[in-house]
């Protein structure tokens, strides 16, 4: 999961507590500190219709966790949740 935030928002230093707190692993962009970040994360932002009420209601849309199913959450309880899942399943012997 790629999680995509700003430490200059309080939002999404709450999700980075949530998340060491409950051991998730996680790959963090910082969209402020490059260019490139900043890129990365608008492709997402400008193109994806899970972006569309954040943006209709003046939000930025972070933290957005991006998942390698190609699932944008935006709540950090959903995001657990679904982490969860995926260590879970990946934790299981093959058949």
């Amino acid at each position: 999961m790629k999680l995509y935030g700003t430490k200059i928002c309080t939002d999404c230093v709450h999700a980075f507590e949530v998340m060491e707190r409950n051991k998730i692993m996680y790959e963090y962009i910082d969209m402020t500190e490059t260019t490139a970040n900043l890129k990365e994360f608008l492709k997402l932002r400008d193109n994806r219709e899970e972006f569309d009420e954040v943006k209709r209601n003046g939000h930025i849309g972070i933290p957005c966790f991006y998942f390698t199913d190609d699932v944008i959450l935006f709540d950090i309880d959903e995001a657990i949740k679904k982490s969860a899942v995926i260590q879970h399943s990946s934790e299981l012997p093959p058949y």
